[in-house]
């Protein structure tokens, strides 16, 4: 009887035990679907195919492709004068002249002089083809035309001594010359200096020097002009490497046809080393992780991670040099809680990217 009670008992507990066990597991259940995550809310955007610009920049300073100090060559007084400060004047233009009238008189008796021994040579070459005078004779007249002539371009050269003219077009600088004023040889009266074209000289890091050639695009800019870029292209290379800064000293041409720029004036230099074609995403869309660098992209309303090759940067953008295609839907927010094969609802955010900063042209 006892051994029945026992038994009797034992099946009341297993029972007990099983009721509470299927309760305790729904339960659990129900809980595990409660906790479970919720889709996360994300903005989705394909990468874009955009020209991409690797660029060196560099500071440097401008000065005109030819420039001179004007200088008076003989002593004398100003007769004439055609100085302004800031006039544009084409070469041959003449600029000043000296109180020249005793040098034309040179010219004029060193003239006569050629005249007088040309006849007297052209004499004696008849006479000489009569045999009338000897040829001893006829070359010393020659001699005394060739000295004459000589004599005659010495004194032309004096009189152009006495006028300064513009040796190639150009913009005059200041001067503090005055009608009738004496002059020393060797005063400089004014500066001439051609600026259609500046020259921009800047140094570039060593590190660069593979990559450098003569002809590539170079863009200036001004502190005097902040919203203008001045564009030109690299001339010439320097032959030396700087030890000290370990840089290469290079010069380029800008276009300065409008008269802004000024010799000597300070400008930024941006070199564009080449250029491509490549695909480009906001950079907030990047995760680093170490020396990892990723992107979850959007796959069936789940998120993937992707590994990504990053090239030229520049705030707001970035090359994916590899790890995506055009095709693919980049997440550009709530991606720093996403782990692979989160579920995801993409939803459109027309803010979702700041300040539109995606939508300039990417430079780097």
């Amino acid at each position: 009887m006892l051994k029945q009670c026992l038994i009797a008992l034992v099946l009341v507990v297993v029972a007990v035990g099983g009721v509470l066990g299927y309760h305790y597991i729904d339960r659990g259940s129900d809980d595990g679907d409660q906790r479970a995550r919720p889709a996360s809310v994300v903005n989705v955007m394909a990468p874009t195919r955009e020209m991409i610009r690797d660029r060196v920049n560099a500071v440097g300073s401008l000065k005109a492709l030819n420039a001179v100090e004007l200088t008076t060559e003989v002593s004398g007084r100003v007769v004439e004068r055609n100085l302004r400060s800031g006039q544009r004047v084409d070469e041959g233009d003449l600029l000043l002249r000296l109180d020249d009238r005793q040098a034309r008189a040179d010219v004029r008796v060193a003239e006569a002089q050629v005249a007088d021994a040309r006849r007297q040579f052209d004499r004696a070459q008849s006479l000489r083809s009569n045999n009338s005078i000897s040829q001893s004779q006829v070359d010393e007249l020659r001699t005394t035309l060739d000295v004459a002539q000589a004599q005659l371009e010495a004194a032309r050269t004096r009189l152009d001594n006495h006028r300064i003219t513009a040796p190639f077009s150009g913009v005059v600088g200041l001067n503090d010359v005055s009608m009738g004023a004496y002059l020393s040889a060797g005063t400089v009266v004014s500066t001439l200096d051609a600026t259609d074209r500046m020259e921009l000289s800047f140094s570039i890091p060593e590190r660069f020097l593979g990559q450098v050639s003569l002809g590539q695009q170079v863009q200036g800019r001004s502190p005097a002009y902040p919203e203008q870029g001045f564009n030109g292209e690299l001339v010439e290379l320097g032959t030396r490497i700087s030890e000290l800064s370990r840089t290469l000293p290079v010069r380029a041409l800008i276009d300065n046809r409008d008269g802004k720029l000024r010799p000597g004036q300070f400008m930024s230099a941006s070199l564009t080393l080449r250029e491509r074609e490549a695909l480009v995403i906001p950079e907030q869309a990047v995760l680093v992780r170490g020396a990892d660098q990723y992107v979850f992209i959007a796959e069936d309303g789940q998120a993937r991670r992707v590994a990504v090759t990053l090239g030229s940067r520049k705030p707001g953008r970035v090359e994916v040099a590899d790890g995506l295609t055009v095709d693919d839907s980049v997440i550009i927010t709530g991606q720093d809680r996403l782990s692979s094969g989160d579920r995801i609802e993409v939803v459109d955010d027309d803010k979702a990217i700041p300040d539109n900063r995606f939508a300039k042209s990417l430079e780097s």
